[in-house]
């Protein structure tokens, strides 16, 4: 499936995987915050989202870090990298 498709469509659900003071200073519109160092103990709570999940932080090194141990796990997910990309896709006209 075509990311833009997910995120433009509503399709899965955007994790934000900053800070959360980080996301409090921007985010994408609907997404939910899970900090990277949460994401291990918060996969019960994570498993129960809309899939498939497309993950996002500052700059795409910590959305790769989440997506990459996500995957592993056997959920359904792609890096959105930046979360400023996400917005982009999720504001574009078709």
């Amino acid at each position: 499936m075509e990311i833009g498709k997910i995120i433009k469509e509503k399709l899965g659900t955007i994790v934000d995987v900053r800070t959360p003071a980080e996301f409090m200073g921007g985010n994408v519109t609907d997404s939910i915050n899970v900090p990277l160092q949460e994401i291990q103990q918060r996969l019960n709570e994570i498993k129960r989202l809309k899939m498939p999940l497309v993950l996002c932080c500052a700059s795409g090194g910590r959305s790769a870090v989440a997506t990459q141990f996500l995957a592993s796990q056997g959920i359904e997910c792609f890096d959105g990298g930046s979360w400023l990309n996400v917005n982009r896709y999720q504001h574009q006209i078709l």
